[in-house]
């Protein structure tokens, strides 16, 4: 086909024939945004026209795909005319339809996704939702967060003024059973028995970096990401940085106790460079033994993918605790590189998807280097395996 030939194809659409897979991902692009059935000649159509209406795909993924497509001045043009046109402008704009809602992640994805295109006064708005939906997971997984991973239990010492979550009940029963109470069928706990939390220094803290690819299908993964951040970074027993990239890098590690302003740093949609993020992630590490890198992506290298696997592997032989959450959301088995992943996995990373309530398990099991796969195992996780590569 020749190039004339293709660009009149892809500005009139409706017809995908001879168009290679990136032209025709380009052509639904554009057709999810202008009705292709009215063309330029007879038929008395002159361009694309809106007709996306209620069948819209997901914002985020969308936005991504022309961004990913056109230059930046295109994107700005083609997004206006989705606000413009297609009634977004309206939604954002009325409070009461935002707040009836569902308050979920894709919510706070979409959102997100717009805001490059909002006036200041939809900002507003939108950063309210948000922050609601935001406060809701928090809620959701704040406490369990901390729980998995405030202090390592140190069990070969006692102490006889523990915290509640630190009582040793079958020893602390067994040493006051002589002031059992027939009546009340109860004992008096004159000596409380517990473990004792290991006391640890700021410099020895664990490093968690968590690197989020945040290209338009990543997106609850990016919230989700951002929220586990933004709780962990609150803990003092773990030091915690956040990394989102496309084909550029967002260390959003500074912002880590605002997590709606960490959203609303967040750029969805765009290319993906692994490589590149995995490179900027290595060079912040400084400790590899104390060292865990969360990988999260679908593994849709767009970069150098040679040279991501030589650098997993070298993080993995340094000491790096390196995993790869294919998605952490709670939609079903995600989409992904089933080859590149199969390589990941070969390196000896565990390589799999997870949801927010098994996220802080995960990340418990990771801090004290048990093992991976056999926790994934007990939590029916499906993993992938070398040999699918």
């Amino acid at each position: 086909m020749s190039e004339r030939k293709r660009r009149w194809q892809l500005a009139l659409g409706g017809n995908d024939d001879g168009l290679n897979e990136r032209d025709q991902r380009m052509s639904s692009a554009l057709t999810a945004l202008y009705n292709p059935h009215e063309m330029s000649g007879s038929s008395g159509g002159g361009k694309r026209k809106g007709g996306l209406g209620g069948s819209a795909p997901k914002i985020a993924r969308w936005l991504g795909d022309i961004r990913e497509f056109f230059p930046t001045p295109v994107v700005q043009v083609i997004q206006r005319d989705a606000y413009d046109r297609l009634g977004l402008q309206q939604m954002l704009l009325e409070p009461e339809f935002l707040a009836a809602m569902e308050a979920d992640v894709n919510l706070v994805a979409d959102l997100v996704s717009m805001r490059g295109i909002m006036p200041d006064k939809v900002k507003d708005t939108a950063r309210d939702v948000i922050a609601k939906v935001v406060a809701e997971l928090m809620e959701r997984l704040e406490r369990r967060t901390a729980e998995a991973l405030r202090g390592a239990v140190d069990k070969s010492k006692r102490t006889f003024r523990p915290r509640f979550n630190d009582i040793d009940w079958p020893r602390t029963i067994g040493a006051n059973l002589h002031t059992y109470q027939a009546d009340y069928q109860t004992i008096i706990p004159e000596r409380i028995i517990g473990f004792m939390r290991r006391q640890r220094r700021l410099v020895d803290l664990d490093e968690v970096i968590l690197c989020v690819d945040q290209s338009g299908s990543m997106a609850s993964s990016v919230v989700y990401a951002s929220i586990f951040a933004a709780v962990m970074a609150s803990l003092p027993v773990v030091s915690t940085k956040l990394v989102c990239f496309d084909t550029a890098i967002l260390d959003l590690t500074e912002d880590l106790s605002d997590p709606v302003e960490v959203l609303f740093g967040v750029q969805l949609g765009g290319g993906t460079d692994i490589n590149q993020a995995v490179a900027y992630c290595e060079d912040k590490i400084e400790r590899p033994g104390k060292s865990h890198l969360v990988l999260i992506t679908d593994l849709y290298e767009g970069g150098n993918e040679r040279e991501l696997i030589a650098r997993l592997s070298a993080l993995v032989s340094s000491g790096v605790n390196v995993i790869v959450l294919l998605a952490l959301s709670d939609q079903g088995h995600p989409s992904y590189d089933v080859n590149l992943a199969g390589i990941v996995a070969s390196l000896g990373v565990p390589v799999f998807a997870a949801t927010p309530d098994q996220f802080p398990d995960l990340m418990s099991c990771a801090l004290r280097r048990e093992d991976i796969m056999q926790w994934a195992a007990t939590q029916d996780i499906q993993v992938v395996r070398a040999e699918e590569s």
